[in-house]
């Protein structure tokens, strides 16, 4: 086996390729549109079986073509609680209640990690790549971190004040493209503030551990002491 293919074999995911690729983008936003427009012709029952039907024959199509699975289950259970919620309020709009709520936990969770000095960005990226906890231990690495755990945090506050102001209002339609436009181009953007943090933590490691005086190994060691035994006094 050549080199370059052992290279791509051991190469980790892209973010884009974690959160499903570009059809995984794309597939996400598909029960969504399908549950508006079925509300809008046929009603709200119609609109909720149609878009669990899309998310569960999106799932069937990911296990045919062996594409992850996680994406697609995971979008599963969010449409479930929302066409669940859709039907236990009766209403439309109803369908786009667990997301907004769910918004408020996320940034709740990402500003108290901040508070406790442990950001999230940091933790969640590091204990992924099993690089350890160092970068805490560094004060620019960390504040690197909490402005990239605020950025992720500032992407779950607006989409909570836009979606919930849309949702008073009862403007299901603009709701839905709400939903879609915060979505995954906002998470991506907060992901860039992420990479820039991790860049920027990792180039500040390397040069400090570069800076640390060469650890001894057992044999040099070794040397020293038996040097040091042979020119005390006796």
């Amino acid at each position: 086996m050549s080199e370059n293919s052992t290279e791509e074999e051991t190469k980790p995911p892209t973010l884009l390729e974690q959160m499903g690729g570009v059809s995984g983008l794309i597939y996400s936003s598909v029960p969504v549109v399908v549950f508006v427009l079925a509300n809008a012709f046929f009603g709200l029952m119609p609109g909720i079986w149609c878009a669990v039907g899309s998310a569960v024959a999106i799932t069937v199509l990911r296990i045919v073509r062996k594409e992850p699975l996680q994406p697609a289950i995971s979008g599963f259970f969010g449409v479930a609680i929302a066409a669940f919620i859709a039907y236990r309020t009766g209403s439309a709009k109803g369908f786009f209640l667990f997301g907004i709520w769910a918004s408020l936990v996320y940034c709740g969770i990402f500003v108290f990690s901040i508070v406790i000095r442990w950001p999230l960005a940091g933790v969640v990226w590091n204990l992924l790549n099993g690089t350890g906890h160092a970068w805490r231990k560094d004060k620019p690495s960390r504040f690197g971190y909490d402005i990239a755990t605020l950025a992720m945090a500032a992407v779950f506050a607006a989409r909570f004040v836009v979606q919930r102001w849309l949702y008073n209002e009862d403007y299901t339609g603009w709701l839905a493209f709400a939903k879609l436009a915060m979505g995954y181009p906002l998470y991506i953007l907060g992901l860039l503030v992420v990479v820039w943090a991790v860049r920027r933590s990792e180039k500040r490691l390397k040069a400090l551990e570069e800076e640390k005086p060469a650890e001894l190994t057992d044999a040099e060691v070794e040397a020293q002491l038996r040097e040091k035994y042979a020119q005390a006094p006796e």
